[in-house]
Formats: structure tokens, sequence, C-alpha cells
């Protein structure tokens, strides 16, 4: 029995031998072909449709899609942008090559697709993971064994699950990068996580600014000096709630009778965001 390839595309899991083997490549009714229920990827723009869709139009349908047979259909394992651009054509055929795998060899041939000609994006990739974990108890290691990238890229993937819902659908769209991501889930504070996740977008922040902007909200508590006097649990509770109130840092000063609240904002943009959370906590 071959042993099966992972990690280097489809060639590596469609053996040449069966490729050369007309009767393995058919030609099938576009209509018989349904969705894949374990397509990793959700979202196709209309350009790069149109683009493929004007591409086999001119020279037809050059690399065949992968299918399963299913009862008295096929089902897609890969190739769903063919598809969707060859019935936009109004074709009523499509080249195919047919393999006989189960529902956890059907995602991991359509993850390596994707993933290797890069058209994930990070969410969907990280989706694409888990769902192998969860469904099939695969471990990460024979995840990234299977798309051919490092244990700690798989995992780093999976942690952007962590962000908060918003966020990963700014990822989704692409105004939000991994690289972001990876920053922000340093952060333990949620709210902070999208107070800056809002600055990513609305300022295009870079990862290196972004990195500054974090060590500035949550910088390292020096240690207090031999002789010097603890900081009041109080007070530090109190900065804790505002900073979690306004998205930024805040340093309460206390004297005897008197004190002030240092309050740092970055941008205009940003006081007119925190004046904002100050009047409507107010009303």
């Amino acid at each position: 029995m071959q042993k099966r390839a992972l990690g280097r595309g489809l060639s590596a899991l469609i053996p040449e031998k069966v490729l050369e083997e007309k009767e393995r490549i058919v030609y099938i009714p576009i209509h018989e072909v349904k969705p894949n229920p374990y397509q990793p990827r959700k979202i196709f723009t209309p350009d790069e449709l149109a683009e493929l869709s004007q591409s086999i139009k001119e020279k037809g349908v050059i690399q065949p899609i992968l299918v399963r047979r299913m009862g008295p259909h096929y089902e897609l394992i890969a190739g769903e942008r063919r598809l969707r651009a060859a019935k936009s054509l109004q074709i009523n055929e499509i080249p195919a090559v047919i393999k006989d795998v189960s529902d956890e060899e059907s995602l991991e041939l359509s993850l390596i697709e994707n993933v290797q000609r890069e058209q994930l994006n990070p969410i969907e990739e990280a989706y694409a993971y888990q769902h192998l974990i969860d469904k099939f108890n695969i471990t990460q290691e024979r995840i990234s064994e299977t798309v051919g990238k490092s244990r700690a890229s798989v995992a780093n993937s999976l942690r952007l699950l962590k962000l908060p819902q918003e966020i990963q659908e700014e990822i989704t769209k692409g105004r939000i990068t991994f690289a972001h991501g990876k920053v922000l889930l340093e952060i333990e504070d949620i709210n902070l996580q999208r107070n800056l996740a809002w600055k990513i977008v609305s300022h295009g922040l870079s990862v290196k600014e972004l990195e500054n902007l974090v060590k500035q909200k949550c910088p390292i508590r020096p240690r207090a000096r031999k002789g010097q006097k603890p900081a009041d649990p109080a007070i530090a509770a109190l900065e804790e709630n505002l900073q979690h109130l306004l998205g930024t840092k805040v340093k309460v000063n206390k004297g005897r009778k008197r004190g002030n609240i240092q309050i740092d904002f970055y941008s205009e943009a940003d006081l007119q965001r925190i004046i904002g959370i100050m009047h409507k906590s107010a009303q």
C-alpha cells in the first residue's frame, strides 16, 4: 500500500500514475457536483472569480477539480474557485479527479490546497485547524505535517480564535493582519484589545507602532525599592478600573488633601474618544 504523503500539495496526494490514467480524469456534469461541507475557505471576492472566469473562457479548465463519489452525486474536495467560475460561464461539464477518501482526508486535501495556494485568510485557516482537532481529534503536530508548516505556526494560528469576534472579523476583512493579531494576544484586557484594534483600523498602525502602544499601555511595573512605601491597593484598583473604562493608561496621584488623575491619549481622535466615554458615563 502506498504511503500517503503530506505537506507537499495535491501532487503528493494524487499519484502521478493516477493522473496519467485517462479514465481517472473524467468530465462530469457540473450540476452533479455538490459543495464541500468541510470547505475551509468562506470568502471569494468577485474580482478574483471574474479573472479566473476570463481565463477559463479563453483556455478552458486546465487543472481538474478533485471530488469524491457520494451516492448519485459528487462532493467537491478541492477546486471551489474553478467550479464557481465554470458555473458562471454556464459550462455543463468540468474535468475532475475522483478520489475515494474519508471526511478527514477530504478536509485535509481541501486545507492543503487552500493553504499552499495562500487562499485562506488567517481566521479561515485557524477555524479549519480547529475543526480538524474537534471533529477528528487531530493533533497540532499532525496538522503541521499535513500543511507543511511548523508546529509553532499552527499554534499561533489557533490562538487567533481567542480574540473577540469583532477583531476576528477585521482580520478576515484584511484590515488587521496576522502579525497585529499576535501582538493583541499579548494583552489580557479585552477592552484594551478592542481599543487598540480600533486604532489599527482607523489610523493604519504598523505592527511596530502597535507594539510601542502596547508597551506604553501595559508597562512592566517596577519593583518597589527597599524602604519605598508600597502602592495603595485601593488606588491601584481605581487605576485599573479607569484604564478598563477608558481604554488607556491612567495614573492616580493622591496626596493628603488633594491629588490629580493623569489620563494618557495618543492623538486628537483618541482624546475625543476618551471625552466621549466620559460624557456618556456622566449621563
